[in-house]
């Protein structure tokens, strides 16, 4: 237990000094990781040790991170992609491992050849992803391309550990390819190892669309927190297992089940409660690449491994870059495209593992190949940075202009609060065409409005990363219609830290409420039955027989009226006696001025009546 914490706390502890510093110095959080990796490695400071096991453990992260995209991919979406998917995917994963594998078999056999080609066409979804997010280029023309490459990349892993125990040349080592503790179809006939597999993906697929929400309905209920963070973490490792079961990535299934959930009411608190750990796993996993760096090995052999690296990064760009003019990505685009996938991927460091147990490449191969795409991905995040420092003002603005656009697009309003309020405002807002993020905590509410088609999302808005997941900092109003004036000041003091571009409505059930919603710097305070009290009393008015248009007129002057005095009422609800008597004061002056008024007006009516109809 002592050394676990020991370890641990060497790998929180670099990374919290590291990346603020990397941030700082404008080189990002991956290069931070991989830097602190480097400095704290076996050819380092030597402070942690067993790097393989710690990376064996932190490619969760990146497990978790699939899920998370899966999240995002809506079926209707994923669709949507078939066409840049399997055209910008396809092409480079295939032309990229017909390349490589022409280049390596003039060192290797063919089949030592086109498992190399396989595992270096694939790139890093860690670092680009991560990279991409951090710089706002997600979705820009060159991002979305390079995110529908690297899911394509993930998907085309699952073949890829199919077929690369195929090409064996070499005695297979003790315990196979396949070491699932759970079971082992290996020793299955093949067709059954197809049905057994094919039966994992569809349990994972049924599970994910017809037994989660069932599960995550009960538990929402509960209103525990931490009972739905536990749920979530299970649905990962869970689906993860079985996929290991089976022989398959882990990713995948993580993928497959956070597709099928993306159109479910709790995709926004999944995001919120596995992002954390996403991210902590991720950076960690950052410092084991950096701290794999075996300096001795590549001291050794200098000139090949910087020749391979070098080779690797000028061959996938080059090859991307071509990709990018056929498929017709804007020219001041398809630098970033290039860029981007140059490197290699963190799924290199698992099929190369498989290539070793399975027989496929020797060690003298696979070291060397392994020290080659841990640079290139040490070298990606620089590569960004270059691009970014190279790239021409014209394209700056381009992207600019792309980015607003696209936010533009996004949903504009947030609605916090789905109840007998929110309910009302979100009808008006979406048939006057304005389709909010909508977020409410009460999952007995949630479930009913989405059989009634509403698109409203279960999570509790006083979090922030929940806000974040919904789209706040891109959104331009905030609308907080929650009746819990203690959840409404929490939401707006985070809104008010993190989201300062953000306006915000906001309803108050009473004058004080709205007081203390003023001393929060909240402008747009709306009292919850004011308006309705307004109507009320119209209508009787009416059914008086007052003239419509006049009760009208007297409903704006009170309206007006009363706006005037909250405002002067706030600034005097510290003196109890100079409250009451300015209340009183201006009520009397308000009763005088409306029955004026109403006089004045019925008079200058009877004026123009008699003048357009003369006594004979």
């Amino acid at each position: 237990m002592e050394g676990f914490l020991l370890q641990l706390f060497i790998f929180l502890a670099a990374a919290a000094i590291s990346v603020p510093i990397a941030k700082k110095l404008g080189l990002g959080s991956v290069l931070g990781y991989l830097i602190a990796g480097i400095v704290i490695g076996p050819y380092g400071a030597s402070l942690i040790h067993d790097i393989e096991a710690i990376m064996h453990f932190t490619e969760f992260g990146v497990v978790m991170m699939l899920f998370l995209v899966g999240l995002e991919l809506k079926p209707s979406l994923l669709w949507q992609l078939k066409t840049p998917i399997l055209g910008f995917g396809g092409s480079q994963v295939l032309i990229s491992t017909i390349i490589i594998s022409f280049i390596s078999v003039v060192f290797l056999p063919w089949q030592q050849a086109l498992a190399v080609g396989l595992i270096l066409s694939l790139s890093s979804t860690a670092i680009v992803l991560q990279t991409l997010q951090e710089k706002g280029k997600m979705k820009t023309e060159a991002g979305q391309s390079v995110f529908a490459v690297l899911l394509f990349q993930d998907l085309a892993v699952i073949p890829m550990l199919a077929v690369i125990p195929l090409l064996a040349t070499l005695p297979i080592l003790s315990g196979g390819h396949h070491d699932s503790s759970l079971i082992d179809i290996s020793g299955l006939p093949s067709y059954l190892q197809v049905i057994v597999t094919l039966a994992a993906i569809s349990f994972v697929l049924i599970l994910g669309k017809f037994g989660c929400r069932p599960i995550f309905r009960v538990i929402a209920k509960t209103g525990v927190r931490e009972i739905f963070v536990a749920a979530a973490l299970s649905l990962v490792i869970g689906t993860s297992l079985l996929m290991l079961a089976v022989g398959l990535s882990p990713a995948l299934g993580a993928f497959l089940a956070g597709v099928v959930l993306a159109d479910s009411e709790f995709r926004h608190e999944l995001e919120s409660d596995i992002e954390p750990f996403k991210g902590l796993l991720l950076g960690i996993f950052f410092i084991s690449i950096g701290a794999s760096l075996n300096f001795i090995l590549i001291g050794n052999n200098l000139a090949l491994i910087l020749g391979m690296t070098v080779g690797l990064i000028f061959v996938k760009w080059l090859i991307l870059l071509i990709i990018g003019h056929i498929f017709n990505i804007s020219s001041k685009e398809r630098p970033l495209f290039s860029i981007a996938l140059a490197q290699g991927g963190e799924f290199a460091f698992v099929l190369f593992q498989l290539t070793k147990s399975a027989g496929v490449l020797p060690t003298s191969v696979i070291e060397p190949l392994i020290s080659a795409v841990a640079i290139s991905m040490f070298l990606a995040p620089i590569m960004f940075l270059l691009n970014d420092k190279f790239s021409s003002k014209e394209l700056d603005a381009t992207e600019s202009n792309a980015q607003d656009e696209i936010n533009k697009s996004d949903h504009k309003v947030i609605l916090a609060g789905f109840g007998r309020l929110g309910t009302d405002v979100g009808r008006f807002l979406i048939s006057a065409g304005i389709k909010p993020t909508i977020l409410d905590y009460d999952y007995s509410n949630v479930e009913v409005l989405r059989t009634l088609g509403f698109d409203v999302y279960y999570g509790d808005a006083t979090r922030l990363d929940l806000l974040e997941s919904a789209g706040a900092a891109h959104a331009e109003v905030l609308v907080v219609s929650i009746g819990d004036m203690t959840s409404t000041r929490q939401i707006i003091e985070l809104t008010k830290k993190h989201y300062p571009q953000l306006k915000i409505v906001v309803n108050a059930p009473d004058r004080e409420a709205a007081f203390e919603l003023m001393d929060l710097g909240v402008g747009n305070i709306y009292r919850e039955t004011f308006g309705t009290s307004l109507t009320i009393g119209q209508s009787a008015m009416i059914q008086l027989g007052i003239d419509p248009y006049e009760v009208h007129r007297l409903k704006q002057i009170f309206s007006k009226k009363e706006a005037q005095m909250t405002s002067e009422l706030y600034k005097k609800r510290r003196e109890e006696h100079g409250y009451i008597s300015f209340y009183k004061e201006h009520h009397a002056q308000l009763e005088a001025l409306m029955k004026l008024d109403s006089n004045e007006h019925l008079a200058e009516l009877d004026k123009a009546w008699i003048a357009k109809n003369p006594l004979q």
